[in-house]
């Protein structure tokens, strides 16, 4: 199995795309070669716009470009993309509901030495917050590719959620991306670990480590955030004793709040939310940041002894 980062894997996605769907535009806030859209500009530059360094003016513009039967997706940083443009993606884009698709790269702590400033911890929750708006998070590159290839028959608003660092494959080809459904990648007895993003990696190396002293454990790819697997998480509340929710986002708003809100309303369990605890991040290498932030493997094992 190989190592690819989810935006690499949505640079190549992309550029595919628009040389087969002359519909598809693609727009960037300066930062083309970071979200990897250069790939699309390579391969058709005439539907390439870098729109500088104004997120807002690039959203409206998408806005725009979208009314007239284009596939448009705007790439930026997702601090940036779901940020500066909220009032622009919220008034132009989700309440007309039009045909954009907005791919946030560098999400999490994983930017890593890029600091506070540039860790998108809040993005999910902005966007599930959006009527009209669908949040997915990919967790490896082929998945990634799946997603952006059904992301381009949908039609309506979506953020994509992807990240900087290099993550292990989970999937192989034979993978199709469902919206609005999880993925069991192991089964359990004891507990359940949902996870998001690249902590779906974290999530199985933890597993590993578990039933090494005894614990059995299913692991589960919730790459669509909203909507969720409302079926799946009732089915994990009737059968495990604690669900664990795991992504790199904060513990408020985003998948852990979203596995609550399904919880509460139809099967109550215990559910522990693991991910950042209403903190900023800070610059440092992606391990060590995984490793202070409780988010690595380690640290998961040691969070799930505890509370168990």
């Amino acid at each position: 199995m190989g190592k690819t980062a989810t935006r690499e894997a949505y640079g190549k996605a992309l550029a595919e795309l628009i040389v087969k769907n002359p519909n598809v535009v693609v727009l960037d806030a300066d930062l083309t070669k970071s979200t990897k859209t250069a790939d699309a500009k390579n391969a058709c530059p005439e539907r390439h716009f870098n729109m500088g360094i104004a997120e807002g003016n690039m959203i409206t513009t998408a806005a725009g470009i979208a009314t007239s039967g284009k596939v448009v997706f705007a790439s930026s940083f997702s601090i940036f993309a779901t940020g500066r443009a909220f009032e622009q993606i919220r008034n132009s884009i989700c309440y007309p509901k039009l045909n954009v698709k907005i791919c946030g790269t560098h999400a999490g702590i994983t930017v890593g030495e890029d600091g506070a400033s540039h860790q998108a911890l809040e993005d999910i929750a902005i966007m599930r917050a959006i009527p009209n708006m669908v949040v997915i998070q990919p967790c490896d590159g082929k998945e990634t590719e799946e997603v952006i290839k059904f992301v381009s028959e949908y039609v309506g608003p979506v953020y994509v959620r992807l990240g900087r660092s290099a993550v292990e494959d989970v999937h192989d080809d034979s993978y199709t991306f469902k919206l609005g459904k999880g993925e069991v990648l192991k089964h359990g007895k004891d507990i359940a670990l949902i996870a998001t993003g690249m902590m779906v990696q974290e999530a199985l190396t933890a597993a590993k480590m578990l039933q090494e002293e005894g614990i059995d454990v299913t692991v589960v790819n919730m790459p669509s955030i909203k909507p969720i697997d409302e079926e799946l998480v009732i089915e994990l509340a009737n059968n495990h004793s604690i669900l664990y929710t795991l992504e790199e986002h904060n513990i408020i708003g985003g998948l852990g709040s979203a596995v609550c809100e399904v919880s509460a309303k139809y099967h109550p369990v215990k559910v522990e939310r693991i991910g950042v605890e209403d903190t900023f991040g800070e610059s440092g290498k992606p391990q060590e940041l995984l490793d202070k932030y409780g988010l690595s493997a380690r640290k998961i094992v040691e969070k799930i002894k505890q509370t168990m």
